[in-house]
């Protein structure tokens, strides 16, 4: 499962990495939905959004913990 592959401790649910990667799964997701459906303006205010969370999310890591930053966004694939 996504969140035991990126948290800090046993019980860790709600780091900024398990955040951010549950966030840049329904993304992915909601970018294939969008390339089927290219007028679910709802859809796309919803994937608008969860870009925009998840970009403050790596700022604050990348603030708080440039290390950890640089690990999720490489683990991720992410653009930065």
């Amino acid at each position: 499962m996504l969140i035991e592959q990126y948290r800090q401790g046993s019980k860790d649910t709600g780091s900024p990495e398990v955040q951010i990667a549950l966030l840049s799964e329904r993304i992915s997701y909601l970018t294939e939905h969008l390339k089927l459906h290219r007028k679910d303006f709802a859809s796309r205010r919803g994937l608008i959004m969860m870009v925009n969370k998840r970009r403050r999310l790596l700022d604050y890591l990348n603030r708080r913990a440039p290390e950890r930053y640089r690990e999720i966004v490489e683990r991720l694939s992410l653009r930065k």
